[in-house]
């Protein structure tokens, strides 16, 4: 039989596991052949995701080749399958080995079970009930070990630990941090950080799910709930446009904790920091809890019924004193398609299209494309497979993890991974070729890049190429990424959310696209919040509904520049969530109502609205998010409301009724979707293909370049304490270029005053060669920068004396 299946597939041998013949690939262990088909075979230190040391030999199996036993019983975990090898997981011989080791575990493993948070969901646990002894035969004293400050997010009990290096690997070999680490030896061996300054991954949160015992556990969840007592829920993750599957646990309707949810084709078995801690947020102390109205300057909880008539009275005024266009919307990229759909639809029913979720965008003059949305472009898992991939604009290691993680594991297999940004970053990948010059400069470094892929591909250049660069040859850089991008293989151009933010973002998105179009490359874009793709589908846009016919209307930027007298907000925190915070606060300043439904309450809002309306947060509500690849993943809302907060979807079906416009008798948000997969769903992901040329920029001696910090991105990541005491959330700072900072006359810790847009906020500096030269960092979305002007734009920095 073997003879004849190597035959027809060479690639296979045939091997026997506990009596059943298996074909299985060349190569492959015996534990990954074994849990394919549903053998199993017991494991601490072995994961599919990570390498094999063999260090725990808890999967010890009997082994016989050619009819004659192996001398001992060998590690499942990297003994590779071979044509005619007999395996035994249940033998005696192997059984007494497994056995074997679980009583050398046990020596040191505490018996603190009770209080134990793995308690339940223990993997040591469950396998000392099957291999354990009923009776231990030590006597000896149990070794303590000291525990381990792995920050604000993994607690740890470290004389737990039985040294399976799954948190080790992780963290070299996924994360590619290497900030844990096995020291000593035999017994002594203590897991520990190899330079005792925590762990600051962005995945650092995996480690707790990969620890096969108590070790190291969710501090935020510490001690708060026992896993039998809570209820699982699917949902997905509402920070980036991954959508990362994840599992929310809740008790009585209260989340204790977010897991990561199996899915191969988008967040594998990981999720960010973000996704897994943002869950405290729920519970802030900033919540908003009632609906709230202004009257003779005074704030005033009212009842729903009241507030929602005073919200249509409000639209109905603005509309009969000020005419249809006086109404604007600004809405969260990451409210779900339904929530987006009946807002568009409310507004235009009032004769508005002055509605738009490209909240940070810095240029609106590509438009908006009808037949597609701004996306990946290519299903995520083919990132891995990329040969040579440009990030233009983008930090995705912040913005986007579980992205970065694929790009990163290109890059492992031998892809080349490059990068043109205004700041240089602190890249977990090693990157081919890095260009950090600054914001100014990037579109013309772009052209640049442009112009050598049409010399090497001999093809005729984008029109209008010469409006940026006249009759200057490519540099040598820029051929090398050229030649880079047009080699043999899969390539694709990434644009994130620098570019996105860049005032000449335009030009940006048509010269990639040109690139990616010449060298054969996929074109691409690491779109901001959760569903940017769905606010295209849902007509949540200026200038196309949901049919993806044109409109008019204005844009995010066109709305705030000439201010409405009515504006409709939702899902934000104008203040962070806007390319132009100062620029939000005049034009919300002249508005005569601004409305908002939201989750927070933010000091913006307290000064400049007039209604608010509490809408439900991460599990309190249900719809659905689309991906930056175009996939729709719903969710249902499983936790109970804080306050009078309500799902935002229902509050905006009633403000249709009380306003009585027709077609908004929705009882599930099951409806609302129905009716968008029946519109939208053969939208795909689309390059622009709008000719855009230079425009002049305002000239400026030091420009701001800025973006919200990762853990900043939305008010739900803002308002969870955990993530606000990591380093990533440290205080606000200015980052400059030694030259500038010796130009300025300060030094690292001084005090300097930014200014921007009539906004000035005092922040220390730090000094980082990775600046270009009149360029500074301030990044968005934290105490301390709120209410600048744009994200990247012309702004002075002043020396302020230290005070006597």
């Amino acid at each position: 039989m073997s003879a004849e299946v190597q035959t027809q597939n060479p690639e296979t041998v045939t091997v026997e596991i506990d009596g059943r013949a298996i074909d299985a690939p060349k190569g492959a262990s015996i534990i990954s052949v074994a849990d394919e088909h549903g053998i199993d075979i017991p494991r601490f230190c072995y994961h599919s995701k990570l390498s094999a040391p063999a260090n725990c030999r808890m999967c010890l199996v009997d082994v016989e080749m050619g009819g004659r036993p192996a001398p001992k019983p060998l590690p499942a975990c990297i003994t590779t399958v071979a044509d005619g090898m007999v395996v035994r997981t249940t033998s005696e011989r192997a059984l007494k080995a497994q056995r074997g080791v679980m009583e050398f575990l046990l020596i040191n493993h505490p018996l603190d079970c009770p209080i134990c948070d793995q308690g339940g969901e223990c993997e040591l646990q469950d396998l000392a009930l099957g291999y354990g002894r009923g009776i231990s035969r030590f006597v000896e004293r149990k070794r303590v070990v000291k525990d381990e400050n792995l920050g604000p997010l993994v607690a740890t009990e470290m004389t737990r630990c039985i040294h399976c290096t799954r948190c080790v690997r992780f963290l070299d070999e996924v994360a590619g941090t290497s900030e844990l680490g096995a020291m000593f030896r035999g017994e002594h061996t203590e897991i520990s950080t190899l330079v005792g300054a925590g762990v600051h991954s962005e995945l650092s949160g995996n480690i707790i799910d990969l620890c096969p015992v108590g070790a190291l556990t969710s501090r935020p969840y510490r001690y708060t709930a026992r896993a039998w007592e809570m209820l699982s829920h699917a949902t997905i993750a509402p920070h980036d446009c991954i959508g990362s599957n994840i599992d929310l646990h809740q008790v009585r309707g209260t989340v204790k904790r977010v897991v990561p949810r199996d899915n191969e084709a988008v967040n594998e078995c990981w999720i960010s920091d973000r996704d897994r801690f943002s869950y405290e947020g729920i519970y802030s102390a900033e919540r908003l809890l009632s609906p709230q109205i202004r009257e003779d300057g005074e704030w005033h909880s009212v009842d729903w019924q009241t507030a929602i008539e005073a919200a249509a009275n409000a639209l109905k005024t603005v509309v009969e004193k000020h005419g249809e266009q006086a109404l604007g919307a600004l809405i969260s990229p990451s409210s779900t398609l339904e929530e987006m759909t009946l807002a568009a639809r409310i507004i235009r029913a009032l004769g508005s299209d002055n509605i738009d979720t490209r909240l940070r965008r810095g240029d609106f003059r590509d438009g908006v494309r009808g037949d597609g949305f701004p996306g990946l472009g290519l299903p995520i898992p083919e990132l891995e497979q990329l040969d040579a991939a440009l990030i233009v604009g983008a930090y995705p290691r912040h913005e986007q993890p579980l992205l970065n993680h694929r790009l990163r594991k290109a890059a492992l297999r031998g892809g080349d991974v490059m990068a043109l940004n205004p700041c240089g970053f602190d890249w977990n990948i090693e990157l081919t070729h890095e260009q950090v010059v600054s914001a100014a400069a990037m579109p013309r470094r772009l052209a640049a890049i442009a112009r050598a892929v049409a010399g090497h591909q001999g093809v005729s250049e984008p029109q209008g190429l010469s409006d940026w660069l006249g009759d200057t040859p490519a540099d040598t850089a820029s051929q090398a990424i050229a030649a880079t991008l047009c080699a043999d293989g899969k390539a694709a151009v990434l644009l994130g959310g620098l570019a996105d933010a860049h005032p000449a973002g335009a030009e940006l998105r048509y010269l990639a696209a040109q690139i990616a179009r010449m060298a054969g490359a996929n074109y691409g874009e690491l779109t901001e919040g959760a569903n940017t793709a769905g606010g295209w589908l849902s007509g949540a846009l200026p200038q196309r509904g949901p049919d993806g016919a044109t409109r008019p209307g204005l844009d995010a930027k066109a709305m705030l520049e000439a201010p409405r007298p009515g504006y409709l907000l939702m899902g934000i925190e104008p203040e962070h969530d806007l390319n132009d915070a100062a620029l939000a606060a005049d034009a919300l300043g002249q508005a005569e109502q601004v409305i908002g439904l939201v989750a927070y309450d933010s000091p913006m809002l307290r000064e400049h609205a007039d209604i608010l309306l509490p809408i439900g947060t991460l599990g309190e509500t249900a719809g659905t998010l689309v991906n930056a690849e175009g996939r729709w993943q719903s969710f249902a809302g499983v936790a109970q409301p804080q306050g009078d907060a309500r799902p935002a979807w229902r509050l905006l079906r009633v403000l249709a009724n009380v306003l009585e416009l027709d077609g908004y008798e929705y009882q599930a948000v099951d409806e609302i979707h129905a009716e968008m997969q029946a519109v939208a769903s053969q939208y795909t992901s689309a390059a622009p293909d709008v000719v855009v040329s230079p425009q002049p920029g305002e000239a400026a001696d030091m420009l701001r370049v800025g973006y919200p910090a990762m853990f900043n991105v939305d008010p739900l990541s803002r308002h969870a304490p955990s993530l606000q005491a990591t380093d990533h959330a440290a205080d606000a700072e200015v980052v400059i270029n030694p030259d500038d900072a010796a130009r300025l006359g300060v030094e690292a810790g001084a005090t300097v005053q930014v200014n921007q847009r009539g906004v000035a906020r005092s922040l220390p500096v730090r000094i980082r060669e990775a600046m270009p030269v009149g360029t500074f960092w301030v990044a968005a979305g934290l105490e301390g920068t709120q209410g600048l002007g744009s994200l990247i734009g012309p702004a002075t920095l002043e020396p302020v004396e230290a005070r006597a």
